[in-house]
């Protein structure tokens, strides 16, 4: 180990401003500066009695503060320098480390100090050598880049790790901060290090820069030459014309006419021109140009004086939407309606009032395979106008109703305007798909949009922010389609007329299979007609035992499957063509049925076999569908007391339990139910299909029924569902969704349903064939349900009881 020996020294401050030396360095400072000259020869008149050379301290003096450690610099030469001011030439020695102020000969501020000892590991470790061989090759990478090849090779030759770092000091690009660090750094291994990556840090930004310059250089070079090709391009053009005798008309021209020619409404028009007008002061070179184009060929394509022309055979709209559609009487109903106002209008001259024409906007919701995306087009076809559909799920950006500003690159108008250009007329029939798909984010909201659009008293002044001229979309038939209500925001829903699609009957459905589904399996099957037939009675079993839906999709797969089923037999010679398909046929063409009605199976198999368990209604995003509520007693040595709730609930529902439970404790001695023993015993209400979520108020009577039929050992009766909010004091309440719930009932083959009377009106939406099939009994209270869905005691049965249950996600 070799080490620089402490030494304690006297010397005066030489204070460098805004300038740091290293030991190493060899530095001319200008005597022009009082402290500097007073050191200098401060340590002059000190060097005249000892010998050898003057030496002074030369410290770093930063915002007025001086630093701890300064080096010891002997005073080689006093002369002047070569602008001929007068100059010392001072070589950086050592560190020295400073102590106390002292006083001395001359002006100038003496201090004793402490030369910094420098340990150096001799010999080198591999990795300082390492660490000394790449502060080389960074050094040398940097000199050349500078042509500085002399100095590649005095820094070559030095072998002192810290002489090698202190070499760092030249380097003009280190700031202040970064060499005074350099300075307070005592031990060479680390100082090397820190100089290596300060100049490891400086190579890599030198490296961005020259390749941020080069691109520059390149694009702007492809400028330049792209900028002389076109003005030699112009100049060919321009000479061609000449030859051929035009009279150079421009395409601004061009466009100026067809503006003209075009009929545009007055305000466009103007608008238009002024775009000419801006392309004909823009240059070739300007991406200006480019984005006046797209906007007037986008307005220029805009159908703005075409319309059709609408059917007004009244009765002929009538029998096409029958013809296409099987059910659906409040849609057409409506359809019908409309077409029969706009003919009475027309008569009287109304086809235009205070500006806004007679369109209409209808939200049609209900569960998926209704109908409601095709009935748009059949709606189309009965009125003569053009079909449009503009899909809106998933859609996230308001931009696409509104469309772009002008000025981003890639803007288009947006989707209800190029829906208006796609059909090429002004009164076409917009669907507006999956509604309440539409999403929002940090882009804007587009259902906010949409307000303007489906506001039949703004839409005629409609502004698309890439137009920014109006748009007359009052003449428009917008249809928009939702499965669920309540994810349609509350202001866009009230600027629309809601007609509820609830779902099919099992006879409309045969219909629909019969006259639509079935001719269009038959085809994409490859059979022609008369070759596969499937008689009424196969229909209805596919409908209701293989299939259990609102819509008619599965019905469809299911005819698909049986078809294909078929054709596949008879490629093989399995079975001869033409074939008729009955019920009996079925199972073994496409296996067994899977939802077979509850009242089809073994009584000792059925779900409500065992007391605790009630059968009930709810309302899903696919429909209406039937549950089970099942209700069990705990064990009073095993189970703890209270209520116990699972199949993951809402508030809604636990609370619906909670009252159902008080309601049998505050009456239990009324409905002679043994509820004494609950205090000891804990219920356990089990909503089954527990990985699907379940809200709402409408299964209070169910829950009540079950907990009455486990306390009393009754069953409830299979072919009985009920629906309803039940209150504290056993008020049955209204709830939502009965046509979809009797819709449910009747597919699952349920004989009675029980609702709440303030719910009787709405019996008349729910179609005739269905009421037929059911008994529906309205109550008021809790109590008639009871009588209505208990069975008689037989024989007097244990109170609790295990059960399985149904699946449900019920809503009010």
């Amino acid at each position: 180990m070799a080490a620089s020996p402490s030494t304690s020294l006297t010397l005066p401050v030489l204070p460098l401003d805004d300038e740091v030396v290293l030991p190493g360095m060899v530095v001319s400072l200008e005597l022009a500066d009082a402290d500097v000259r007073a050191a200098v020869e401060a340590a002059r008149a000190a060097a005249r009695g000892g010998g050898g050379k003057p030496r002074v301290l030369l410290v770093p003096r930063i915002d007025g503060t001086y630093a701890g450690i300064g080096v010891l610099g002997a005073v080689e030469q006093v002369g002047r320098l070569s602008d001929g001011d007068p100059g010392a030439l001072i070589r950086g020695i050592r560190r020295v480390r400073i102590g106390a102020g002292t006083t001395g000969p001359g002006a100038a501020l003496w201090v004793e100090g402490a030369a910094v000892e420098e340990t150096v590991p001799d010999p080198l470790p591999g990795g300082v050598s390492e660490l000394v061989t790449e502060y080389k090759a960074l050094a040398t990478s940097w000199l050349r880049k500078r042509g500085a090849w002399q100095v590649v090779d005095r820094v070559q030759q030095i072998e002192d790790v810290g002489a090698l770092a202190d070499n760092a000091g030249y380097s003009p690009f280190l700031t202040l901060e970064q060499k005074t660090r350099l300075l307070e750094t005592a031990d060479p291994v680390a100082r090397l290090k820190l100089a290596a990556e300060q100049l490891r840090e400086h190579l890599a930004e030198q490296d961005v820069a020259e390749s941020i310059a080069k691109d520059v250089q390149e694009g702007v070079d492809k400028q330049q030459r792209e900028f002389l090709l076109r003005r030699q391009l112009d100049a060919v053009r321009k000479e061609l014309r000449e030859l051929d005798g035009e009279d150079g008309e421009g395409e601004s021209d061009d466009y100026r006419g067809r503006v003209e020619a075009a009929g545009l409404p007055e305000k466009v028009r103007e608008a238009a021109l002024k775009e000419v007008d801006k392309l004909e002061r823009a240059s070739d070179q300007s991406p200006e140009g480019a984005w006046i184009r797209t906007w007037l060929d986008t307005v220029l394509e805009l159908p703005w004086n075409e319309r059709t022309e609408d059917r007004y055979d009244i009765r002929g709209a009538r029998t096409v939407l029958d013809a296409e559609h099987a059910g659906l009487d409040d849609v057409k109903d409506r359809i019908t309606e409309y077409l029969a106002v706009r003919k009475r209008r027309a008569d009287r001259g109304l086809g235009v009032v205070g500006g806004r024409r007679g369109g209409a906007v209808l939200a049609l919701v209900g569960p998926p395979g209704v109908g409601k995306t095709s009935l748009g087009q059949s709606v189309a076809h009965a009125m003569g106008r053009k079909f449009v559909r503009v899909a809106l799920g998933g859609v996230r950006d308001e931009a696409e109703i509104r469309g772009h500003r002008r000025t981003y690159v890639g803007a288009l108008p947006g989707r209800i305007v190029r829906a208006v250009k796609e059909a090429g007329s002004m009164n076409p029939v917009v669907l507006l798909d999956e509604i309440d798909k539409v999403g929002s984010d940090f882009r804007g909201d587009p259902a906010a949009a949409l307000l303007e659009v489906l506001d039949p008293a703004q839409n005629h002044t409609f502004r698309d922010h890439y137009l920014e001229v109006e748009l007359d979309l009052s003449d428009v038939v917008f249809l928009a389609t939702a499965n669920v209500l309540e994810a349609i925001p509350e202001a866009l829903l009230d600027r629309m007329e809601l007609v509820r699609l609830d779902g099919y009957t099992e006879d409309e459905k045969i219909v629909i299979a019969r006259d639509h589904l079935l001719p269009r399996q038959l085809e994409r099957a490859g059979l022609a007609d008369g070759e596969v037939a499937i008689q009424e009675d196969a229909l209805r079993r596919l409908a209701g035992e293989y299939t259990r839906e609102a819509g008619v999709r599965n019905l469809e797969r299911a005819v698909a499957r049986l078809l294909r089923k078929v054709a596949a037999e008879a490629e093989l010679g399995e079975r001869k063509l033409p074939f008729t398909v009955g019920a009996d046929d079925l199972r073994a063409l496409i296996g067994r049925p899977h939802h077979v009605p509850e009242s089809a199976q073994d009584p000792a198999e059925r779900r409500t076999a065992v007391p605790g368990v009630a059968t009930g209604l709810a309302v899903t995003g696919a429909g209406g569908d039937v549950l089970f509520v099942e209700a069990s007693l705990a064990d009073p040595e095993t189970g703890a007391a209270g209520l116990t709730l699972t199949g993951q609930l809402g508030d809604v529902m636990k609370e619906s339990a909670q009252i159902a439970l008080s309601f049998l404790r505050a009456h239990g001695a009324e409905l002679e139910l043994p509820v004494t023993g609950l205090k000891e015993r804990g219920v356990h209400v089990h909503f089954p299909a527990g990985a699907v979520p379940k809200d709402g108020p409408s299964a209070g009577i169910t829950l009540t029924t079950a907990l009455a039929s486990l306390l009393s050992g009754r069953l409830v009766r299979t072919d009985v569902a009920m629906t309803g909010e039940v209150s504290l004091t056993g008020r049955v309440l209204p709830i939502g969704g009965v046509k979809q719930k009797l819709l449910a009932a009747h597919r699952a083959g349920v004989g009675t349903v029980v609702i709440p009377k303030r719910n009787e009106a709405d019996l008349d939406d729910v179609p005739g064939e269905v009421l037929a099939a059911l008994d529906v009994r309205t109550v008021t209270d809790v109590r008639q349900v009871l009588d209505i869905a208990l069975a008689p005691a037989a024989g007097g049965g244990a109170a609790g009881g295990d059960a399985e249950g149904g699946r449900v996600a019920a809503v009010a």
